[in-house]
């Protein structure tokens, strides 16, 4: 009895309270909270779309819970982990440190005491302490909070200073030292998880699913229709060169266009290669965009068509072999592996799944490809683009541009298709319904539906989907391999 009274005397119900409310989402977030309950709002308008508009509830509901969660004050520390700065020597690519600031500028201020010193009086703080190691705790914060760590305003910062201080002082000397942000300690299992997609596991695995569902029959036989395929990737490469004449770098201009081929494990695939501090951004927008696909595309269809022409009946395809469909992903995957290797991770993985499904001899793999598998990647990888949508990243003037390049980009590519597809009505005397070319982006078998469904609405007895199926999986051939050029650009393999 006397050892449980000892205990409980011992025990501090304030001090438990105390430690309990500090660890709150609201003690842990900061005076920003507010934009945590923009993000919230917004993951809720896009789980409103997928439960009562129907918009692609396989892709948002995963997306906009992922955003849901991740904004939650103090969600992202239990689910990612400590967030802080990552010091890296860009030529050998090895983590020189890594902490948060105030852990950092103490591993700074070890590495040489005076001349530490010498380069915070750079800051022009009005009371600086000899050394650092002078300062107590809450002076070190003080410090932390008075001098901002980054600027928007191209001030100086301790970042800054840090990196100067390195460059000049250490064994890192010279340009090649960058400083990012991430994870630094207490990794959650999100952090694990989002290894799928940060080593790019996870797209080649979607596109695997993606051929072990998908039909090449229609585009085997009508080969015209890879063109619509290849134009509707014209807004790809129209929004790279927008994006470089507004400011962006080349690789944020290349991530930025991809979001034309309407084709999110590809936009995933070239943005986490190219530039992966534009992940969220740019795939929230790809991902949406598809999911709006029924909104976005009928206006352009018809200011493109007249309604004659969205009223022409196709005449029906020929049969396509079986050697015929063995033989295409075959043939596909070996000319893009010569002409284009980049491109090989996307096009060889969704080649393989259609393999599975056109081999006829192994249903259980072509099963698990087009059900199990890529419904299980589908679920995590949704999730975790939505969780990269914090409030910090997401809520900038840079991801309202990205948004508003991106639907421009995804506009293009339809109108490129419906464009080529006129064309090819013209040259065939009225056989070939333009609409189809729509279909041409990657968005498989949304845009195919759609270009049917305007079709009907023009004439019931027209029955499109078959034939605007071949332009659709043209354009995911299409977008994988406008992926590949761009990745080759760049020199990233």
């Amino acid at each position: 009895m006397v050892d449980i009274f000892t205990s409980f005397s011992s025990f501090s119900f304030v001090e438990s309270m105390k430690t309990l409310w500090d660890s709150t989402g609201f003690m842990t977030t900061g005076a920003d909270i507010w934009k945590n309950f923009i993000m919230l709002a917004i993951a809720c308008i896009l789980i409103y779309l997928a439960v009562y508009k129907e918009f692609e509830p396989n892709l948002l509901v995963a997306i906009g819970f992922g955003m849901f969660i991740i904004n939650i004050p103090g969600a992202y520390n239990i689910l990612y982990g400590t967030s802080g700065w990552i010091i890296t020597d860009t030529v050998t690519d090895t983590v020189i440190a890594k902490g948060t600031e105030q852990s950092l500028l103490a591993w700074a201020y070890n590495l040489n005491p005076d001349a530490f010193a010498s380069a915070l009086s750079s800051l022009n703080l009005e009371t600086l302490p000899d050394t650092w190691g002078a300062l107590s705790g809450n002076a070190q914060q003080l410090l932390i909070d008075t001098v901002p760590w980054t600027s928007e305003n191209g001030g100086l910062t301790v970042q800054q200073v840090i990196l100067d201080y390195i460059n000049t002082y250490s064994i890192y000397a010279g340009n090649t030292i960058s400083v990012s942000s991430g994870v630094v300690a207490n990794e959650g299992i999100f952090f694990y998880l989002y290894k799928g997609v940060e080593w790019v596991i996870f797209p080649p695995l979607i596109f695997m699913g993606i051929g072990a569902m998908t039909d090449f029959g229609p585009m085997i036989a009508n080969p015209s229709s890879m063109l619509m395929g290849a134009a509707a990737q014209l807004g790809i490469f129209i929004t790279f060169t927008v994006a470089v004449l507004i400011g962006f770098t080349g690789e944020e201009a290349a991530s930025i266009g991809i979001i034309g081929g309407a084709d999110g494990p590809t936009a995933i695939y070239v943005t986490t290669k190219l530039a992966p501090h534009l992940l969220a951004s740019i795939a929230v927008a790809a991902y949406s965009y598809m999911a709006l696909i029924k909104i976005i595309q009928p206006p352009i269809i018809k200011l493109l068509t007249t309604k004659k022409e969205r009223g022409i009946v196709m005449e029906q395809l020929r049969p396509v072999s079986k050697t015929e469909k063995v033989i295409f992903p075959l043939v596909v995957t070996g000319i893009v592996g010569v002409l284009l290797p980049s491109a090989i991770p996307l096009i060889g993985m969704l080649m393989l799944g259609n393999l599975f499904r056109e081999s006829g001899v192994v249903p259980r793999l072509a099963k698990t490809a087009s059900n199990e598998l890529i419904n299980i990647v589908t679920i995590l990888l949704g999730v975790l683009v939505g969780s990269k949508a914090t409030a910090d990243t997401f809520l900038t003037q840079q991801t309202i541009l990205i948004l508003v390049i991106g639907v421009v980009a995804f506009a293009l590519g339809t109108a490129g298709g419906v464009l080529i597809g006129k064309l090819m009505c013209v040259l065939t005397r009225g056989k070939v319904n333009p609409i189809i070319g729509a279909a041409g982006v990657s968005a498989v078998p949304m845009a195919a539906r759609i270009a049917h469904n305007v079709g009907q609405e023009e004439n019931p007895n027209n029955y499109l989907l078959m034939h605007a199926m071949g332009p659709n999986v043209s354009g995911v051939i299409g977008s994988a391999v406008a992926a590949g050029v761009l990745l080759a650009c760049f020199g990233v393999f």
